[in-house]
């Protein structure tokens, strides 16, 4: 089945909103997982402004399904990797401007940098995905530096699928998807997906062939103010399972 990874950000964005100590991500990840969520995602940002050094390294302690560091590809968050051991990286682009990643990491156009980075960290045993647009380069790219996992820049998807009148854009977006991830496929590639997505969606990137994990976090923590956790993690996998079965129908 495709697995659901869920980022927890979120709760620490309304923790840090205040600087207290509450609500606590590391909660978060329990209930989540206990809820039947198959990994805890959190994106750890230079500037610090939700997940905190404290929290990823508690969760590294308790997480017991698989933890995924999202992190940019610097020399710093680097070496945090490898000292906290997470089970999988996941690069990702970074700019302190943008309220949220606003695309896919540029693999093409940086090999160079991004091939020993990559190396670095499967040298220690940890997994590392790349972030990237559904495009046919990036795909390639990625496998060229040697990445174990894509994981698709679902954002455009999501919003043709909200905010574009009929449905063509976000059918489209969905073509580019299953492009990409049929050419990982076939380049060795494992494939993930997330950005965007949300319990109106989520079924329709879940029927892609190949398709291995989504990482979603802040449709779910938004239906957990005003329904639980427990229950934002279990309506999520019915979504995606639903997914699955009309994709196989």
């Amino acid at each position: 089945m495709v697995k659901l990874g869920v980022n927890i950000d979120h709760v620490a964005t309304v923790r840090e909103a205040r600087k207290e100590r509450n609500p606590d991500p590391v909660a978060a990840a329990l209930v989540s997982e206990l809820a039947g969520a198959h990994g805890i995602t959190v994106h750890l940002r230079e500037d610090l402004r939700h997940i905190q050094e404290r929290d990823v390294r508690l969760l590294r302690q308790t997480v017991t399904t698989h933890l995924n560091l999202e992190m940019a590809p610097t020399a710093a968050m680097v070496q945090f990797a490898l000292e906290l051991q997470p089970d999988m990286v996941t690069l990702v682009p970074e700019r302190r401007q943008e309220l949220t990643t606003e695309g896919g990491l540029d693999v093409a156009g940086h090999e160079r940098e991004l091939g020993p980075i990559v190396q670095n960290l499967r040298a220690q045993r940890i997994l590392v995905s790349l972030f990237i647009d559904p495009e046919a380069r990036q795909v390639r790219s990625a496998q060229k530096v040697g990445a174990e996992l894509v994981e698709l820049h679902t954002g455009n998807f999501a919003r043709a699928f909200h905010y574009e009148q009929g449905d063509e854009a976000w059918q489209a977006e969905r073509s580019r998807l299953i492009d990409a991830a049929a050419l990982g496929h076939r380049l060795g590639l494992r494939v993930n997906a997330g950005h965007g997505l949300d319990y109106q969606n989520v079924s329709y990137v879940s029927s892609i062939p190949h398709m291995e994990e989504l990482n979603i976090g802040h449709s779910i923590i938004s239906r957990a103010i005003l329904h639980g956790m427990d229950r934002a993690v279990r309506d999520m996998l019915d979504q995606i399972r639903l997914g699955e079965t009309e994709g196989k129908k």
